[in-house]
């Protein structure tokens, strides 16, 4: 039966949504109180009584009188209204870990032999600062090199289920690697963990942007930018440039993604080492721009411009390994959906389907993503069975990959497909999507 001491939780569709994320990210308390009063009924009193404060405290708050800065408060927000503590800046909360693997120690078997005990927990988190203090940590060029490996290895994994579980670790090595920076090192060595915290700090921005977290994702690409910008490493800062646009572009906010891209250009034409692969990327992404502005002309001179570039990769140019991802196929699938984005959906249904056929198997979220495109340009030649049978064959990837972008764009394929409800095929994938992608908060309707 219920717990009557447990907190009520907030609303997943209140926690999700962007106003209070920035609200929360930015620790205006006003905007939180507000914002749990109208969407979630709780009232002046009862955020008094969960969060210990005075009715008269938190009405001086919401009148905005009175701020609140004191990390015991705040901890006592996060716990008495269930706000998860990444959102206000807070290490998880204890109650954030799953019902199911919390011991209860009235429940717990009573063992009478020491030797029967469980084994010492790890030491907590203020041991191991102690610990780091009296450490001094000798770092030398394949210590950096096994730093990349692993984030070679996150973006790999990243691929093939998703980055949600993934984040942890990445946000705990990137904290490693900046607290590794404090210390004096040679300049080389230096220089490469700005790398590879710039680049941890874009793959964190990254998870945060395909779970469709775009606050969180911002603020990490931020810090990869400045991270980037201690070394002058201006081809790493329009990749990141590159990101923040694509993020807009996929925020409805074209004219943000064609100035973002157009600074992303800027400085890797200002860098001596700059990849016609590199180049090739940029073009796309200003296409993608161009294409949600509804800009022909210019969305075709920047896929010429992507495809001119890529023809002139070779093996003199040696390219940084974080765009080594953009292959031929890549180029076609892009071109693609450079292309659907336009409305020239009879000239992105070929691309597409040939990326499609040439795609590593082993990159889920890539398949799934594609195919999604695949079905809208299949959707908007009025080949409906041909989109239906796509898009169903798109779930099994998609639901092996915790990626919200993606199966957010399933649903919304769903939502087009309203017209046709009542046809056989639509009738199949609504089935299909329903089994394999279960209803989020108000996200499907019967």
């Amino acid at each position: 039966m219920p717990d009557p001491d447990r907190p009520q939780e907030l609303p997943a569709r209140l926690l999700t949504d962007p106003e209070m994320i920035d609200a929360c990210r930015v620790r205006d308390f006003a905007r939180v109180f507000r914002l749990v009063k109208v969407r979630a009924g709780i009232y002046r009193s009862m955020i008094a009584r969960r969060c210990d404060l005075t009715p008269s405290r938190v009405g001086e708050v919401i009148a905005g009188r009175r701020h609140l800065l004191h990390m015991d408060v705040i901890e006592r927000i996060s716990d008495g209204l269930r706000i998860p503590g990444d959102m206000l800046g807070l290490a998880r909360r204890a109650w954030e870990t799953p019902q199911a693997l919390v011991v209860d120690e009235r429940e717990a078997p009573q063992r009478s032999e020491p030797e029967q005990q469980a084994p010492a927990s790890l030491p907590g988190p203020d041991v191991d600062s102690i610990l780091a203090l009296a450490t001094r940590t000798s770092l030398n060029k394949a210590t950096l090199e096994a730093f990349r490996s692993s984030i070679e290895d996150y973006w790999r994994r990243d691929d093939q289920h998703g980055g949600e579980a993934l984040r942890p670790a990445i946000v705990g090595q990137l904290r490693y690697v900046v607290g590794l920076l404090k210390e004096s090192r040679p300049p080389p060595i230096r220089n490469g963990l700005y790398g590879i915290a710039a680049e941890l700090a874009r793959l964190t921005g990254w998870t945060y942007f395909d779970a469709r977290q775009d606050n969180q994702a911002r603020a990490y690409f931020t810090e990869a930018l400045q991270l980037a910008k201690k070394t002058d490493d201006r081809q790493f800062m329009a990749n990141v440039l590159a990101c923040v646009s694509l993020q807009a572009t996929y925020q409805d906010k074209p004219a943000d993604s064609l100035a973002l891209v157009t600074a992303a250009q800027d400085q890797a034409r200002s860098a001596l080492d700059s990849t016609p692969r590199v180049m090739s990327m940029l073009a796309m992404r200003e296409a993608f721009a161009h294409a949600t502005l509804g800009n022909r002309d210019d969305t075709h001179r920047a896929i010429g411009e992507a495809q001119s570039q890529f023809e002139q990769i070779g093996a003199s140019y040696p390219d940084p390994a974080w765009v080594t991802y953009f292959d031929e196929p890549k180029l076609i699938v892009d071109t693609g959906i450079a292309h659907g984005r336009l409305g020239e959906a009879a000239t992105a249904e070929p691309l597409i389907a040939d990326a499609l056929r040439r795609e590593d198997h082993t990159n889920q979220r890539g398949r799934a993503f594609h195919s999604f495109w695949l079905a809208r340009t299949q959707l908007d030649q009025g080949k409906l069975d041909q989109a239906c049978h796509t898009a169903t064959q798109a779930l099994e990837p998609a639901s092996a990959v915790a990626s919200e972008r993606v199966s957010g764009h399933l649903r919304e394929l769903y939502d087009q497909l309203a017209p046709h409800r009542q046809e056989p095929a639509a009738h199949a994938f609504e089935a299909r999507l329903r089994e394999l992608l279960p209803p989020v908060s108000g996200s499907l309707h019967p």
